[in-house]
C-alpha cells in the first residue's frame, strides 16, 4: 500500500513540475514581445514622417503650378517683368501681378513651415541655361522642423546639407 501511495505522490508531483511557463520563459517572451513593439513603433514614426514629407512636397509643387498659371493667365504681366521677386522681397503695388504675387506668398508662408519663395530669370548665364525670357520659381521649406535661428541656414537647390531647406524649382516659359 505504501508503494501506491509514494508512487501517486511522485507522480503527481512530476506531473506538476512540467506543466506551466517558469519566469525565466516568461520574461523572456516579454523581452520579445517589448522588441517587436519598439519596433512597430519605429515603423509607424517613420511612416508618418514620411507621409508628412511626401505632403509637404506636394504642396511645394502645387503651389509652383498656382503660380505658373496665374502668370499664364497674364501674359502682359510676364512680358513686363512683374513676376520676378526675391526671397526677401514683398511684393507692393496694385498690379495683377502683385496681387498673385502676395497671394501666392501667403499661401506658402502660411501652408509650408518656415516657407519661402522666389521667381528669378533664367538666362544663359544660369544653371541650368535657358532663354531670356524664362523664369525659375522656386520654393523653399524647413522640412526638418528644426530651429533655424541659430544655424544660417542656406537656400541650395538642391540641398546640399542637413540644414539646407528644401527646396522644389520649376523653369517656367512661355
Amino acid at each position: 500500500m505504501m508503494d501506491q501511495t509514494s508512487k501517486s505522490l511522485s507522480s503527481i508531483h512530476g506531473r506538476h513540475r512540467q506543466t506551466g511557463f517558469t519566469l525565466l520563459e516568461v520574461l523572456i517572451a516579454l523581452l520579445v514581445l517589448s522588441i517587436g513593439l519598439l519596433g512597430l513603433a519605429a515603423l509607424q514614426t517613420t511612416g508618418l514622417r514620411s507621409n508628412q514629407m511626401a505632403s509637404m512636397r506636394t504642396l511645394a509643387t502645387q503651389f509652383t503650378y498656382d503660380i505658373t498659371d496665374r502668370m499664364r493667365s497674364n501674359p502682359a504681366g510676364v512680358a513686363a517683368g512683374r513676376y520676378f521677386i526675391n526671397r526677401d522681397d514683398d511684393p507692393t503695388g496694385t498690379s495683377i501681378a502683385a496681387s498673385d504675387l502676395a497671394e501666392w506668398r501667403n499661401l506658402i508662408a502660411l501652408r509650408l513651415p518656415n516657407g519661402i519663395s522666389d521667381i528669378t530669370q533664367c538666362d544663359t548665364s544660369t544653371t541650368p541655361s535657358c532663354a531670356e525670357l524664362t523664369h525659375v520659381v522656386t520654393v523653399y521649406w524647413n522640412e526638418s522642423r528644426r530651429d533655424t535661428s541659430s544655424v544660417a541656414a542656406t537656400f541650395n537647390c538642391p540641398p546640399t546639407s542637413d540644414t539646407d531647406f528644401r527646396c522644389f524649382r520649376l523653369i517656367y516659359s512661355e
